[in-house]
């Protein structure tokens, strides 16, 4: 087992600006993010990893099944008035930050809603707001943002995606983990998005190994 605020996330509400979302801090709590980062594998490359794909310990499989579990389901969808009894789901995990990533974008249509939990602890590097991902107004300026999440601390961020979700972050090359737990919009899509995620963890290993 593992203890999640899933309290504080129903307590949280829904901002509106630049795009409906909720950020909660602290959604795992200090004791549990202990030992679910005990149990994280050294990911030293880029790329979005399924749970299955990648050696966990105790902790940190617990916390895998509580993000695609009916909990954290329910209580999204009654923050944000939606339907998801029937979305598939897609959790990945990520440990590596290039120069490259944190482009601005939306995210892939296939995805109804993203879920991001952040496992890092506070550095140096996430206070002068590199990596910090940043909710925005427009695909053309990282500067021109609304809220800012450093991927600190146990941090839920939560939000449906639309044509204008745009998010990214200022450069970091390092360490930083992440669950992305994503509400799909047809069983297909899922399928392929695991399926090619799968594929890409399966040559990051093999190319690490050799």
């Amino acid at each position: 087992m593992i203890e999640l605020d899933y309290a504080k996330l129903a307590a949280t509400p829904v901002a509106t600006d630049p795009f409906p979302h909720v950020v909660v801090p602290d959604f795992v709590p200090p004791e549990s993010l202990r030992a679910v980062v005990a149990d994280l594998p050294p990911l030293r490359k880029r790329g979005s990893f399924p749970p299955d794909s990648v050696r966990l310990g105790p902790a940190a499989r617990a916390l895998m099944d509580a993000m695609g579990g009916d909990r954290l389901r329910q209580a999204i969808a009654t923050l944000f008035d939606l339907d998801l009894a029937d979305a598939p789901t897609m959790v990945t995990l990520r440990g590596w930050t290039e120069a490259k990533d944190g482009r601005i974008h939306c995210d892939s249509t296939a995805k109804r809603v993203t879920v991001l939990l952040y496992l890092n602890p506070q550095s140096e590097a996430f206070g002068r707001q590199e990596g910090c991902l940043r909710l925005l107004r427009g695909p053309q300026d990282l500067e021109d943002y609304a809220v800012e999440v450093p991927p600190v601390n146990g941090t839920l961020l939560v939000f449906p995606n639309g044509a204008n979700t745009w998010h990214g972050h200022r450069q970091f090359v390092g360490q930083r983990y992440s669950v992305q737990l994503n509400y799909m919009t047809t069983d297909d899509k899922a399928r392929s998005e695991l399926r090619r995620h799968r594929w890409s963890a399966f040559v990051k290993r093999f190319t690490q190994a050799a």
